[in-house]
């Protein structure tokens, strides 16, 4: 069974990190790029970062450019969003995504595997 569990969520103050861990598990995710969605309430689910099956290439919403970084450490098949300088519009439920086509995966029509989410809170 493929799972993609997320960790690392929390309450933080506005200024503050966390990073957060999605464990694949069940499968090589070999030649699948590895994302990050976010979801706040009352809103559509919107694309936050991804990161090609390589590591040699990521894209970055507007929103959380220069403040986001995510990476991967295949050998774990684990993928990374450490997330800086948060503020309170950085509040969601935060999910992992797994497909295999760059463009796909980014309008998630080319999602194969989603996480449950782990959710972040940035109090002001």
């Amino acid at each position: 069974q493929v799972q993609l569990v997320e960790s690392g969520g929390g309450l933080v103050q506005a200024g503050g990190s966390l990073r957060l861990s999605c464990a694949a598990s069940g499968r090589s995710f070999s030649g699948y790029h590895m994302g990050w969605f976010r979801q706040a309430p009352g809103k559509e689910r919107e694309f936050v970062a991804l990161i090609s099956w390589t590591a040699l290439t990521t894209a970055y919403a507007d929103s959380v450019k220069g403040r986001f970084t995510i990476s991967r450490d295949n050998a774990k098949n684990t993928v990374y969003l450490q997330m800086n300088n948060l503020n309170p519009d950085d509040t969601a439920v935060y999910s992992c995504a797994a497909g295999r086509t760059w463009n796909l995966v980014i309008n998630t029509s080319g999602v194969d595997y989603w996480g449950k989410g782990t959710r972040v809170t940035v109090s002001s």
